[in-house]
């Protein structure tokens, strides 16, 4: 059986039309008729989005209107736990290419719609767009060769009445732009310490990724990020795991995953030791009052007597 498949290989890339490359991927294009999903090259081959957010977002892409996409229903359905999940989804929608809407109900309830934007950007340029169910093409039916008697024309069916809360809107069919990139951290001061500091970091990431050989340039342009995570008080051991874990596999572009990584996963300061401890006890004050019969100064929360006339007061009473 494998001996025929291996055949049947070469007798399709014999039959290609130009020479073959000497190496990387051939391609085999054969149409689909059914069962596809048109994926543009700005997800498929997207710079920035890790391997697994970016089959997530093939996959929420290929499935019907009301399909399930949350957290559960996808580490239900792949072997990714609920962690990885959950950050391909992050990267999809900072990316524009999902996005979680809260929308009232008619009984008054609030509920969150998930909508998966195909191409980011458009939604803006557009104001709204149409959201076309995938349904499968209908079968014409046969008529007869010699009708007896030609039938009339069916009238025409009325157009379903579109809600005015959504009228169709065609997106123009143009590349969407890519969101501005965010700015790569940069310290309060790039003092010579974090400088070499920095640099040993970036030079040294080669040792523990293969993958990440950078260049004498990227490593210049990378030292102020590496820099704003060392002054935070992040350990060299833990900057370089932030940077090598779960790498793609090849990164098509390394240094623009560590400048990702630097930016999107920048932890936040340690707070100081006055944040840290325990709010002190104000302690209670009665305030000072002013005897209403002889004016001595006394405390208490309500004005009146103070402690001798109200004794004074009570003797006369008796």
């Amino acid at each position: 059986m494998a001996t025929q498949h291996h055949n049947a290989l070469t007798r399709v890339l014999a039959e290609l039309p130009g020479p073959l490359p000497a190496f990387g991927v051939i391609h085999i294009a054969i149409p689909h008729t059914s069962r596809f999903t048109i994926v543009g090259n700005h997800l498929a081959q997207h710079a920035e989005l890790s391997l697994v957010a970016i089959g997530i977002g093939v996959h929420i892409q290929s499935l019907p209107v009301g399909s399930l996409v949350g957290i559960k229903a996808l580490t239900a359905r792949f072997a990714e736990g609920e962690m990885r999940i959950a950050a391909a989804l992050r990267e999809l929608e900072a990316h524009g290419y999902l996005r979680r809407a809260h929308v009232r109900l008619a009984n008054g309830r609030m509920a969150t719609r998930t909508v998966f934007c195909n191409q980011p950007g458009a939604v803006e340029r557009a104001g709204r767009v149409v959201v076309a169910p995938k349904v499968p093409p209908a079968v014409p039916e046969e008529t007869p060769a010699v009708p007896e008697e030609p039938p009339a024309p069916p009238p025409a069916p009325e157009p379903d009445p579109v809600p005015e809360s959504h009228p169709p809107v065609r997106v123009p069919p143009r590349t969407a732009p890519k969101p501005p990139r965010r700015p790569l951290p940069q310290p309060r001061e790039l003092t010579p310490e974090l400088r070499q500091t920095a640099s040993a970091i970036l030079a040294d990431l080669r040792n523990h990724a293969e993958e990440l050989v950078l260049s004498e340039a990227d490593v210049e342009e990378l030292v102020p990020g590496v820099a704003a995570w060392l002054e935070r008080e992040v350990r060299p051991g833990a900057i370089r795991h932030a940077l090598t874990a779960d790498l793609p596999k090849p990164p098509k572009y390394p240094a623009k995953i560590v400048r990702h990584r630097l930016t999107v996963l920048l932890p936040p300061p340690l707070p100081g030791a006055e944040a840290l401890a325990p709010a002190a006890r104000r302690p209670l004050v009665i305030p000072l009052q002013n005897c209403d019969r002889c004016d001595r100064a006394f405390r208490s929360r309500e004005p009146g007597h103070c402690r001798g006339c109200r004794s004074d007061l009570a003797a006369a009473a008796a």
